[in-house]
């Protein structure tokens, strides 16, 4: 099946109300540009670099999201067009986002990734780190970032369970997290091999990469 084929399979399925991210990291401009004739407007990338040279290249009304872990010394790269950031993972990346932005004049969406995995490669804050952060007084400071929700990654495993279960807990999160944050309204869990349990428990956003384009390119 082609880009739009397998596009236009995913968003019929999707429920009203799920964002889909098509996930173009490691595709050429070409995928992208089908997936765009198709009617696609999001897509997200997990390397600055990659994703400034698609933005120099590609249509202007594409939003950008950055869905890799970010280093915060390549914010400042991206800040000048960059839609939404899914990873924010840490106090000190989130002041350098509002340092970039404050130079563009801008305030950039972000979303807070919580650790939900078994896995010790998975970037997040935890609960605590979640509560510390949005109730501190730096945090209410930053008026070039908007937090507008939370991201999480489950367990790369085949326990469909043990993924329900991670989700849940996310969800669970962000329920509490709207009581602080009254204008979030992204829950951003799901790829392609989980996104269906994970809109069922809840997700507002997925992100869907080799089921649009085909298995990545590692290069």
């Amino acid at each position: 099946m082609s880009v739009k084929d397998n596009l236009t399979k995913i968003t019929s399925e999707l429920p009203e109300g799920v964002t889909l991210v098509a996930v173009s990291k490691t595709k050429p401009n070409e995928d992208i540009l089908e997936a765009y004739e198709a009617g696609q407007r999001i897509f997200g990338e997990n390397k600055v670099q990659e994703m400034v040279q698609k933005w120099e290249d590609l249509p202007k009304d594409i939003e950008w999201h950055m869905i890799g872990h970010v280093q915060r010394n390549k914010v400042k790269y991206m800040a000048e067009f960059v839609s939404l950031i899914h990873g924010v993972d840490s106090p000190r990346l989130l002041k350098e986002i509002n340092k970039q932005a404050k130079k563009h004049d801008r305030v950039i969406p972000c979303l807070l990734q919580i650790h939900i995995a078994e896995e010790d490669t998975k970037f997040g804050l935890d609960e605590k780190e979640l509560n510390e952060l949005v109730d501190s007084d730096e945090f209410k400071t930053m008026e070039h970032i908007k937090i507008v929700g939370l991201m999480g990654m489950a367990t790369f495993t085949e326990d469909m369970d043990q993924v329900r279960r991670e989700f849940a807990q996310l969800k669970s999160l962000y329920d509490h997290l709207k009581a602080k944050l009254t204008d979030i309204n992204i829950l951003s869990m799901g790829m392609s091999g989980d996104y269906t349990v994970a809109i069922e428990e809840g997700s507002t956003m997925v992100r869907i990469g080799s089921s649009i384009f085909g298995a990545r390119n590692y290069t």
